[in-house]
């Protein structure tokens, strides 16, 4: 049984200690009507892409280090349980998007689903909003990008392959870990490694340019890099990438309390190395340096996925593509050509 569990919300004035046993969580969506905007704008050198849709907030594979987590507290809720628990649907999302597409001022940059939420956590499979927001990105041969942890991305293989035959698309999957303990330890409730390779290879097989994403990196804890870009290979991914973990604000004491909850004799091994890359702080906010350590350790974990990448034969070529060449073109467009 899980209970709920979340740091003190800074933005709050006031915080709940439990007497006795804290209560039990559980499950609760919540339908926003009243989004009026869908595409978000990111400025910062730490990501390789400038435009998100998030058809929701929360996510509930409860990765336990994911730097999200805060975004949680705007809405007066925590960055704990809550995260993971109480998930709010964004019900007009393909409106929005539509709407915005047709905007004389948008110009057809790569959108990348999703970047504080998983695109297909369960919710996907009643709501069919990140579905839908792709279909409305093929009718425009709008160029996309998407990360994710799920498998459920199979179900969508017929809107993708027109996405790659029409517009551009490259699909990652984030894949931190081979070990099974570990990734249970950090991200409970997200679909095991070896369901997202499955996932992969389906989406390769169907013509559906796919990569790795080995992220988050932790230092102590993360050591199956050559093997996660070797099963990746095997799968059909072209492209690979890696990310330092980042624990920005209310994710480091909860990561902290929850690896030592979950792996209590490898915890302070992983918590020093985790100081040791970052300057004997536990995070990094310095544009630039986010997703990024320093040190030795790192300086090896980088030489190690560089050599291995190179050996396989990733990153050969750009999956995506400059706004100057891009396939957007709005419906009307057409329509007014004949």
């Amino acid at each position: 049984m899980r209970y709920v569990e979340n740091p003190p919300n800074p933005w709050l004035t006031h915080s709940v200690e439990w007497i006795g046993e804290p209560p039990e969580v559980k499950l609760e969506v919540f339908e926003e009507t009243e989004t009026r905007k869908i595409i978000t704008h990111n400025n910062s050198p730490d990501v390789g892409f400038d435009y998100t849709v998030n058809c929701y907030r929360g996510c509930i594979h409860g990765c336990t280090y994911c730097f999200s987590r805060p975004t949680h507290e705007y809405l007066g809720y925590g960055a704990g349980s809550d995260f993971d628990r109480k998930i709010i649907v964004k019900v007009n999302a393909p409106e929005l998007l539509r709407n915005e597409l047709m905007k004389p001022s948008w110009k057809g940059d790569e959108i990348v689903f999703s970047f504080t939420s998983d695109p297909y956590i369960p919710m996907e499979g009643h709501y069919k909003l990140t579905r839908r927001c792709l279909e409305v990105c093929a009718e425009f041969r709008q160029p996309i990008g998407i990360i994710t942890k799920s498998a459920m991305i199979r179900r969508d293989i017929d809107v993708l392959q027109d996405l790659s035959r029409n517009a551009k698309l490259g699909v990652f999957f984030t894949i931190p870990f081979v070990d099974v303990e570990a990734a249970r330890a950090v991200e409970p409730y997200a679909p095991l490694p070896e369901a997202r390779f499955h996932a992969m290879e389906a989406l390769a097989s169907a013509g559906i340019s796919v990569g790795i994403g080995i992220a988050p990196v932790i230092p102590g804890l993360s050591s199956d890099i050559p093997m996660l870009l070797k099963r990746a290979k095997e799968a059909g991914a072209t492209q690979a990438f890696m990310n330092m973990l980042r624990l920005p604000g209310s994710v480091a004491p909860y990561f902290e309390e929850q690896l030592r909850e979950k792996m209590p004799t490898r915890a302070d091994r992983v918590l020093n190395r985790i100081r040791e890359a970052r300057d004997g702080k536990m995070n990094s906010s310095v544009f630039g340096e986010r997703m990024r350590g320093k040190g030795q350790y790192w300086e090896a974990t980088e030489r190690l996925f560089k050599i291995h990448s190179q050996r396989l034969g990733f990153n050969q070529r750009r999956t995506h593509e400059t706004a100057a060449t891009s396939t957007f073109r709005r419906p009307t467009a057409q329509a007014s050509f004949w």
